[in-house]
């Protein structure tokens, strides 16, 4: 089922992968409701005007797609975009729910070594990952492993599992593009069960919604 999706990304270096993004959703794509090539120049508006416009293109969105990028916490808006997306925020008589987040990974350099670091396991069970969290927003971080109920994907391994374990999953860019709504509706999903995670709305020092 089509979700209304809202991309937060950082402009200067994720823009192919966004496009990349709408062209896999194809019909879905119109329920986009983040920027476009049409989107109207903002570079000379008002800090508030921007978020006034930003706000208006997330409101009724149910699913936030994040593009990790090796810069992204440069930017001054992507975790703004989190934050505001993680919460309830009422509207006239109109209460938003708490959207669904899925990170997607970007490659950079043709590999995803920037942020990912691979573990094989000496017994052959599974392979693990780890990120370089300092390259992540806090508010990513804080959303990462926080289900109530810990559960492992194998005991014996104590490894946890890639799309249940963290409310934020992060999910490379080739596998979220071959199988878009898996990965989409999964964080819709995770939406709908919201108080099976250990949520964190807005970490401290974070801008107002």
């Amino acid at each position: 089922m089509a979700r209304k999706t809202f991309i937060s990304y950082k402009y200067s270096e994720s823009q192919k992968l966004r496009d990349d993004i709408l062209k896999v959703m194809g019909d879905d794509a119109s329920y986009y409701q983040g920027e476009t090539a049409d989107s109207p120049d903002q570079t000379d508006n008002e800090t508030n005007t921007i978020k006034e416009n930003l706000k208006d293109m997330m409101f009724n969105t149910s699913v936030t797609i994040v593009i990790i990028s090796p810069n992204m916490t440069d930017s001054k808006w992507i975790d703004w975009e989190i934050e505001y997306t993680l919460k309830e925020m009422k509207r006239g008589e109109t209460t938003s729910r708490t959207n669904g987040i899925v990170g997607v990974i970007a490659k950079h350099n043709g590999a995803y070594d920037w942020l990912v670091n691979y573990t094989e396991r000496e017994d052959g069970c599974s392979s693990s990952r780890s990120f370089k969290s300092s390259l992540l927003y806090e508010i990513i971080n804080e959303n990462r492993f926080n289900e109530k109920e810990e559960k492992y994907s194998c005991e014996e391994c104590k490894t946890y599992n890639q799309l249940s374990s963290s409310y934020i999953s992060l999910i490379d860019e080739d596998k979220f593009l071959r199988d878009h709504d898996k990965y989409i509706e999964n964080a819709y999903e995770k939406s709908q069960n919201i108080n099976e995670y250990k949520i964190v709305k807005q970490v401290e020092g974070g801008q107002d919604v």
